[in-house]
């Protein structure tokens, strides 16, 4: 709340004026309260924008199994469950955008084409239940020592590997639905941030350029695409389309 509200007096001083609501997408009682907040104040959402995540340094000596297990419940597991209880907030034209990284394109998590893991990320049937198997069956991998199917000390990229899969399923829900709302995931780029360390060459407005993108496509673009450097990313081939 601290670092929210510190945000928020930025913003005003450079002649903005906006609202900050807490929320802990790791919590159910936060997510609850936040929905409430929502449709009693607001009545619903235009644009949700997914960035909530976290990474462990790369010098970071955490056992494995941590690393994988803690990644994965604010990247992935919460972000589900958060989209799942926002989505019917969206109002009508509403856009939504995830928060992945290049890191989680599938030939950098699953380079290997004959991957039996990789072949089922693309399999245009998979389910959020499916892609919910494949990230146990990573999380036992890690726990019997086996990288025969997915690559060691991976946690963030295979985190935002699945999202990007996650993105892709529910957007075709989306697309079969009656609600009219696009939903789509992008790469802000290296950003210098606390995640980077302040590594990242791009500033924060940078940054931000191609999310607002996705916060803004007409409901013609679609859903369930991924957009790297303001423009469309075959995620499975690796390049721009």
């Amino acid at each position: 709340e601290e670092r929210g509200l510190a945000a928020i007096q930025v913003l005003q001083s450079e002649g903005l004026n906006p609202v900050f609501e807490q929320l802990d997408i790791c919590s159910e009682e936060s997510v609850a309260k936040f929905c409430d907040t929502i449709k009693s104040k607001y009545g619903g959402i235009d644009i949700l924008c997914n960035n909530a995540g976290i990474a462990y340094k790369n010098a970071s000596t955490a056992p494995l199994l941590e690393k994988a297990e803690v990644t994965n419940e604010t990247n992935l597991l919460a972000t589900i469950k958060v989209t799942d209880a926002l989505l019917p907030l969206m109002k009508e034209g509403g856009k939504m955008c995830q928060l992945a990284s290049f890191l989680g394109i599938l030939n950098r998590s699953f380079p290997n084409q004959n991957n039996p893991i990789r072949r089922r990320l693309l399999d245009p049937s998979l389910t959020v239940d499916g892609l919910l198997d494949i990230y146990k069956e990573y999380i036992e991998a890690i726990k019997g020592d086996d990288y025969t199917l997915f690559k060691r000390d991976s946690a963030y990229s295979i985190s935002k590997c699945f999202l990007i899969s996650h993105t892709r399923i529910l957007g075709e829900i989306i697309k079969n639905s009656s609600q009219n709302v696009i939903l789509n995931c992008c790469c802000p780029g290296y950003v210098d941030t606390d995640m980077s360390s302040h590594k990242g060459h791009l500033t924060i407005d940078q940054g931000a350029m191609t999310p607002v993108l996705v916060c803004t496509l007409p409901q013609e673009a679609g859903s369930g695409q991924f957009y790297r450097e303001e423009k469309l990313y075959d995620w499975e081939n690796a390049k721009f389309m």
